[in-house]
């Protein structure tokens, strides 16, 4: 996006991503680690929610207590299915941008008429019927978002669970790094991308999302289709090589979101030649493909999170559509009545 570019300043959705630039550098993670020193006494964490509150947030802190070697048990599950989990050993955090989402306040109104002791909300508003059912409430200090796609309250939520994960796996909470990378991210939302890539994503009949299980390509697909009203899918890891090919087309293109070197021959041999589809790499260095270089950074996942959305809103803008306001999708999906 050209940020000095007019074409963008109508838009809320814009001003939202530029806005958690500022909110990731001056993060604060005293309430994260309050929370994570409370899990570790309790000794396992289940991580809940529904769509962008989720999807993010859990996988990508449960991605990195993996790389840490971390031993505390960890889970996400959507909050219909954890109804039928049991959890009365576990510390539940649930999430929810609203605070009013159906599947994760019902989970919690039924663990608390079981007199579960440790349940947690985390939402951007105070007093949530989320909130009413937890033993102690978070809010998100993201503020109102202007557009119905979530996109700062869901960089919070992940800062929160990956410094909550932190602490409750007794690693330490390092907010140094945060202070760059709120400038790096920033920076990469105005990163200017190839029109040439821009128009084969607008073409596309699907858009996939090829990545790690980390929540970021997962994400930018439901973002695909609030933002840029696409067909899109995610495929994890290396799934896009092992037979959904049979169903592709030529006119799909494939976004690899921090491609795996080994693999890139792959790639090509199967998609861009065997399908004849376009592959686009999200990385911090060149590919064989056509690649949206990131800078490098510690936390890269959030960088490459924000050259997604910087793609996705060229995107929208190229076809003419409100990325603000969809048609049907709405800002709370499935609403708690009562």
């Amino acid at each position: 996006m050209n940020l000095e570019d007019k074409k963008y300043a109508p838009f809320g959705l814009v001003a939202d991503m530029m806005a958690t630039s500022e909110l990731i550098s001056g993060y604060d993670v005293s309430e994260a680690e309050q929370l994570g020193t409370i899990v570790a006494g309790v000794g396992r964490l289940f991580l809940t929610g529904e769509g962008s509150s989720r999807i993010f947030p859990a996988k990508h802190a449960i991605t990195q207590a993996r790389r840490y070697g971390d031993r505390l048990p960890l889970h996400t599950e959507a909050g219909l299915q954890a109804r039928g989990y049991d959890l009365r050993d576990w510390a539940v955090v649930a999430a929810s941008n609203s605070g009013r989402t159906s599947e994760v306040v019902g989970l919690l109104r039924a663990l608390r008429e079981w007199h579960h002791p440790h349940l947690y909300s985390l939402a951007a508003f105070a007093d949530s019927p989320l909130e009413a059912c937890a033993t102690r409430g978070f809010v998100l200090r993201c503020g109102k978002e202007s557009a119905v796609a979530a996109t700062k309250s869901v960089v919070e939520q992940a800062l929160f669970c990956q410094m909550l994960v932190a602490r409750a796996a007794r690693r330490a909470c390092d907010p140094e790094p945060l202070r760059s990378l709120g400038e790096v991210f920033g920076r990469t939302l105005g990163l200017p991308i190839e029109p040439g890539i821009v128009e084969k994503l607008a073409k596309a009949q699907t858009i996939y999302f090829a990545g790690k299980n980390d929540g970021v390509a997962e994400e930018l697909t439901l973002k695909t289709n609030e933002i840029a009203r696409k067909r899109s899918d995610f495929l994890e890891g290396t799934y896009a090589v092992h037979g959904i090919e049979e169903v592709m087309s030529d006119s799909d293109v494939v976004v690899w979101v921090d491609p795996d070197a080994e693999s890139e021959q792959k790639f090509s041999e199967v998609l861009a030649k065997g399908v004849g589809l376009t592959v686009v790499a999200i990385s911090d260095h060149d590919t064989i493909f056509p690649t949206i270089r990131v800078p490098s950074h510690s936390m890269s996942s959030y960088v490459m999170l924000a050259a997604g959305w910087n793609l996705l809103v060229e995107v929208g803008v190229m076809l003419g559509v409100d990325i603000d306001r969809p048609t049907r999708a709405r800002k709370v999906g499935n609403e708690v009545l009562g």
